[in-house]
């Protein structure tokens, strides 16, 4: 439990400190990178079924418009069981590339539910972190490159015909949240060196 705290206590601090911080200076500009921040002309626009409802549109936080739309039930499932709820409820400046359902179902069997027992939350929080960055970054301040993650490691943005987060396409762009900036994306990323195989096999 206590590398739980301490993982959890990390990430609101994440999401805290990238408010003290100029996302159009910094968070949007990916590591390494000297590309300037432009989207390209076919960015890919909110796909109706994933944009949030009314009421979590009005000032909700990341947590509160991914629990209330259709498409991220997972998400916020796996959210909660990765105690995690309360940091996306947390002020602060972050963007998330959240997968949807089908995103998670596309995992390889017996991965999800294997993720959601209690004894392997830390790697859960592991994962999900892995889909955080800093700063509010909108579609139209994605270039390529790589960008670190709350997780710690780094994740590729590339631009072009689609927006894609290594290699996970982004489907549903720009839903502004009060704490942050949600992505949907097609795919779950996993950190490199997550091994999925030795998790089915524990």
């Amino acid at each position: 439990m206590k590398k739980v705290s301490i993982a959890v206590v990390a990430l609101a601090a994440a999401l805290s400190l990238a408010a003290c911080s100029s996302s159009s200076d910094t968070a949007a500009t990916p590591a390494a990178s000297t590309a300037p921040a432009s989207a390209p002309a076919s960015a890919p626009a909110p796909v109706e079924t994933a944009m949030a409802s009314e009421e979590a549109m009005t000032g909700g936080t990341v947590f509160d418009i991914a629990s209330t739309t259709d498409g991220f039930a997972t998400l916020t499932a796996a959210l909660t069981a990765a105690g995690l709820a309360e940091a996306f409820q947390a002020e602060g400046e972050s963007t998330v590339f959240a997968p949807t359902d089908d995103a998670f179902a596309a995992l390889p069997a017996g991965v999800l539910d294997a993720l959601l027992l209690p004894e392997n939350q830390q790697l859960l929080i592991q994962i999900l972190t892995y889909h955080v960055i800093q700063g509010n970054v909108l579609s139209t301040d994605i270039v390529d490159g790589d960008v670190p993650t709350a997780e710690g490691q780094n994740v590729t943005l590339k631009t072009g015909e689609f927006i894609t987060v290594n290699g996970s396409k982004v489907i549903a762009a720009d839903v502004v949240a009060s704490n942050g900036v949600i992505h949907g994306i097609d795919a779950v990323l996993l950190p490199p060196d997550v091994d999925v195989d030795a998790l089915l096999a524990n």
